[in-house]
């Protein structure tokens, strides 16, 4: 790469870790964003089709978010505060009881952990073990929480686990819902593992999953899967963890992802858009019973980020009805059907689509080639992200509130994005290159 005094990016490549990843993915530098739209140093604009990992629901800078938080720094207002009891942090409870709980018949204490969803899990799994006397979870293959310590073990993906640096323990791994495919019952599997004695597997403290796996390849798990882990869990005196840090918060069309699957966790894992507005922010709901910590057991310097309360209580005004999330179901629709036909369309990228709302997705089974696509769609002004073991999944998360003319716009660039000769050509040379493999190790096979 040129690191001449033209080049934006030298000083990132000179002063930052080599740890840093979006960046290299989208290599400009940004400085406005509005809404669904992005604007580097060079006036290019973007279509945000990314929306910060999940973190910004509601997109960049959302005008009522931010007047809020405006007056409220201008009037002086309690920026830092541990877990001190404040005004602001008043009316987030206030309001999400009023309408977020109430309304829903949910009955739970709300806990402030550190604000980042790893801490939100990390808390989840140590107040599990403290309530039941177990150390082991349960969780699925493919699942990503967090990269602490806590929460890689219970992670899938090999890559992220060795970064930990030493064995990750007490996670037992069992298939997500089709991962063996549509005719194979992983719930089943698991309860012959558990009432087995000889099996190898202990009864576990709790079972944690996401009802759509983001970073493990946007796979969907059907109500009726949610639904018998739950009775699974009631049979075997198991805690039920739903980690709805990137699928919560209205991203697949309801509020909480496993609403449509009418089913009631123990502990809700919240982060991410949480706050609204990309403000760090997390939150664990705990069933009132499950909420035998002694003070400060799980604490944290910034539990208490008022800023975020802030924003996190506006945020709740999209929530006061329903048409809010009928908006995201019926635009989730139009994405979906998009999606489906592009892959119709263009069998060459030999596509499936997965998920449900606004965090859908194509799973490209030729290697290599989501990567090539998303690298392309950027360079035509949208800002996509790979998810999968393999970053074979081109993942599309735009925020909730944009209209149908962006996402319109948007969609149609990853259209042309498909359709460019390099991808064109990068798919035909991969599918001859794997053919004429398959091809040599049948003969290999043959000589045998």
């Amino acid at each position: 790469m040129n690191t001449g005094s033209g080049n934006p990016m030298k000083v990132f490549d000179e002063l930052e870790s080599e740890v840093r990843s979006y960046c290299r993915s989208f290599p400009t530098v940004f400085n406005w964003a509005s809404g669904y739209k992005l604007r580097d140093v060079k006036k290019r604009e973007y279509i945000d089709f990314f929306s910060g990992a999940g973190a910004l629901n509601y997109g960049h800078n959302h005008p009522g978010m931010k007047q809020k938080l405006l007056d409220y720094i201008t009037a002086d207002g309690i920026a830092h505060g541990l877990d001190m009891a404040t005004e602001a942090k008043k009316e987030f409870l206030k309001k999400f009881k009023k309408v977020i709980l109430e309304p829903r018949k949910m009955d739970y204490k709300i806990m402030f952990p550190g604000p980042t969803g790893t801490n939100a899990v990390e808390s989840a799994l140590k107040l599990a073990r403290k309530v039941t006397g177990v150390s082991t979870i349960i969780s699925f293959t493919n699942a990503f929480h967090g990269m602490t310590t806590g929460a890689l073990s219970i992670t899938g993906n090999c890559k992220k686990r060795k970064g930990a640096g030493i064995p990750l323990h007490n996670a037992v791994f069992m298939p997500f819902d089709k991962y063996f495919g549509e005719n194979v019952d992983t719930v089943q599997w698991i309860d012959k593992y558990l009432e087995d004695g000889s099996s190898g597997v202990s009864l576990p403290a709790a079972i944690i999953l996401e009802t759509v796996q983001g970073e493990g390849g946007v796979n969907e798990a059907s109500f009726e899967w949610l639904k018998r882990i739950e009775e699974l869990c009631r049979r075997w005196d198991i805690l039920l963890i739903v980690d709805d840090i990137q699928a919560g918060c209205g991203r697949t069309g309801t509020f909480f992802s496993f609403e449509p699957a009418g089913i009631t966790p123990d502990i809700i894992c919240l982060s991410k858009s949480i706050s609204g507005y990309g403000m760090p922010m997390a939150i664990n709901l705990i069933k009132p019973e499950l909420d035998i910590w002694s003070p400060g057991e799980h604490n944290g310097t910034f539990r208490g980020n008022n800023l975020a309360f802030v924003t996190a209580a506006e945020a709740l005004e999209h929530w006061k009805d329903d048409s809010f999330s009928r908006k995201i179901i019926n635009k989730g629709e139009i994405m979906r059907q998009y999606l489906v036909n592009l892959v119709q369309e263009h069998p060459v990228i030999k596509g499936e689509v997965r998920g449900r709302g606004f965090l859908q997705g194509i799973a490209c089974k030729v290697e290599g080639l989501a990567n090539k696509i998303c690298a392309i769609a950027f360079e035509r002004g949208l800002i996509l992200e790979t998810s999968g073991a393999n970053d074979e999944v081109i993942k599309l998360m735009p925020p909730l509130n944009i209209d149908e003319a962006g996402l319109k716009k948007g969609l149609n660039i990853l259209k042309d994005s498909i359709e460019d000769i390099r991808v064109q050509s990068f798919a035909k040379t991969a599918l001859k290159r794997k053919l004429v493999s398959d091809k040599n190790a049948h003969k290999r096979v043959a000589m045998k």
